[in-house]
């Protein structure tokens, strides 16, 4: 971060950053330093909502945008940088038009493929700091590569339910990396997303916070960062920890002989998502049922054999949302109460809202005995996404 005569605050900034530059360990230099520096979030979401606004309207002079995806109904509980109005649109123009609104002398560019083995290094290198606000398994762990071979340090933070985590990562600085912490992604069906775990709303606005709190730090160079720590926050009890981390020297990334060298896809080919045991004929009427099924394929069977059984696992509340005709629901975790309201003598078919629940309720029942059962691959949301446009989704 070489600042110039370009870096010079205006009397506007001047009277914009007031309040900052009041600040003993923060002064006309420090917000120089701001202006000077060029910061990428990842995910205009939970978490990439309130770190964009809170960087934007501190003032750092670059600030990158990387998210492939659009607004929905559903993002507005938690995701406060879009409005209802901004719904079908993408994510990065939604923000931008805040962020412009909040503070026009910030440059935004934008990274609207989002971020892929392809790209990755080469849009970290254009940045001094990384803020990872991505929400799924294979994104944080490319980030967290793509930011170890970039040379860049990566801002954490994640949220489960109604526990977040924030940590700062620098392996070059001889701190710890994501690898360090979670060597290897989960394994599938173990952790469930946000769609089907849920978030606290308000949850994503205090770790996103803390993450730009951390951003802060960094570039004015004061207080000490989350390097080799892990701060965990408990929502419900209002508990704050903070976990001592070390650099693993067996890290399959930054450890003594690591085992990742280089970003590869296949590294990355893993989802939450629980992977079907094995693929059956798919001939139903040789009394044999595949495990699992795409969208086309169900939307083929509902329509043309009236003996199949679409058995619904979702809560109420989501039926009440939305449900594809003449299911039957079933919640998830009355099932094995009602193992015997299922036919014996029809294919089951089985959804959820994305296809976890309802691929653990098909292994299941298959435990029982009951084989003819096979999941719907994608789940409602897939269903309105394919099938059913006007349907609404969550």
């Amino acid at each position: 971060m070489n600042m110039s005569n370009v870096d010079k605050l205006s009397s506007d900034e001047l009277a914009r950053y007031s309040r900052h530059i009041l600040l003993p360990k923060v002064g006309v230099e420090g917000q120089q330093k701001l202006k000077s520096s060029k910061v990428l979030i990842i995910g205009m979401g939970g978490l990439g909502s309130p770190v964009a606004l809170y960087l934007t309207a501190a003032g750092f002079g670059t600030i990158g945008l990387a998210d492939f995806d659009k607004v929905e109904k559903h993002n507005l509980q938690r995701q406060i940088i879009h409005t209802t109005e901004k719904e079908g649109t993408p994510k990065i123009d939604s923000a931008i038009e805040r962020m412009n609104a909040l503070n026009p002398h910030c440059s935004i560019k934008t990274h609207k493929e989002g971020i892929t083995v392809d790209n990755a290094i080469e849009i970290f290198e254009q940045y001094d700091l990384i803020v990872d606000g991505s929400d799924n398994f294979p994104t944080r762990y490319l980030v967290n590569d793509a930011a170890f071979f970039a040379k860049k340090p990566l801002v954490y933070g994640s949220i489960f339910q109604f526990e977040g985590q924030v940590s700062f990562f620098n392996p070059h600085d001889d701190g710890p990396c994501y690898r360090c912490l979670f060597p290897v992604p989960p394994a599938p069906g173990t952790v469930p997303n946000c769609s089907e775990a849920g978030v606290f709303g308000a949850l994503c606005g205090t770790i996103g916070s803390l993450q730009s709190m951390e951003a802060l730090k960094y570039v004015l160079g004061i207080g000490d960062l989350l390097k080799g720590k892990l701060l965990v926050i408990d929502s419900l009890d209002m508990a704050f920890r903070k976990l001592n981390l070390k650099k693993d020297s067996s890290c399959p990334l930054c450890g003594d002989n690591p085992e990742i060298t280089e970003i590869r896809a296949e590294t990355y080919a893993f989802s939450c998502q629980i992977e079907p045991e094995s693929k059956a004929p798919e001939s139903v009427a040789e009394g044999e049922c595949p495990i699992e099924i795409s969208i086309l394929e169900t939307n083929e069977l509902l329509n043309t054999d009236e003996s199949v059984y679409l058995l619904d696992v979702r809560e109420p509340f989501e039926v009440d949302i939305c449900k594809i005709d003449k299911s039957i629901n079933i919640p998830m975790n009355t099932i094995p109460e009602r193992l015997d309201a299922l036919p014996k003598d029809r294919q089951i078919l089985v959804y959820c809202h994305h296809g976890m629940r309802s691929m653990n309720v098909v292994n299941f029942l298959r435990s029982k005995g009951i084989e003819n059962t096979t999941n719907i691959q994608g789940g409602i949301n897939l269903w309105a996404e394919t099938i059913d446009s006007a349907m609404e989704r969550y």
